[in-house]
């Protein structure tokens, strides 16, 4: 089962994870964040839901994301679009969309305003 994290890191931080995986330790596959806030405008309800829907079902069409969502097929292309974009998503060769994984995990530290 592939998991991925979503999470806020820094660019330090997600550098110090580059070359810890270059180094040959296992650190498991990341999609970061600058900051929280961006992490919810990108990751949306209705987003969420069309990675729910395509969790470890492999390639769909844009179509097919909007039916088992249960929404236009106009509406997902624009929040399919916003997903690549944030590379949550990929696009293949066939056209299609991909989510390569089976589950995901968020993590992320809220602190006390300074």
């Amino acid at each position: 089962m592939r998991t991925v994290t979503l999470g806020v890191s820094s660019v330090e931080e997600t550098q110090k994870q580059l070359a810890a995986a270059f180094q040959g330790e296992q650190v498991g596959e990341f999609i970061s964040f600058a900051t929280v806030e961006l992490l919810w405008k990108v990751l949306t309800t209705k987003r969420w839901n069309i990675l729910q829907a395509m969790a470890g079902q492999g390639e769909m069409t844009i179509r097919e994301i909007g039916r088992r969502v249960g929404r236009d097929v106009k509406a997902v292309h624009g929040d399919v679009q916003d997903l690549l974009l944030a590379g949550v998503l990929n696009r293949v060769e066939s056209g299609r969309v991909l989510f390569p994984y089976d589950a995901v995990r968020v993590d992320f530290t809220l602190r006390a305003a300074a």
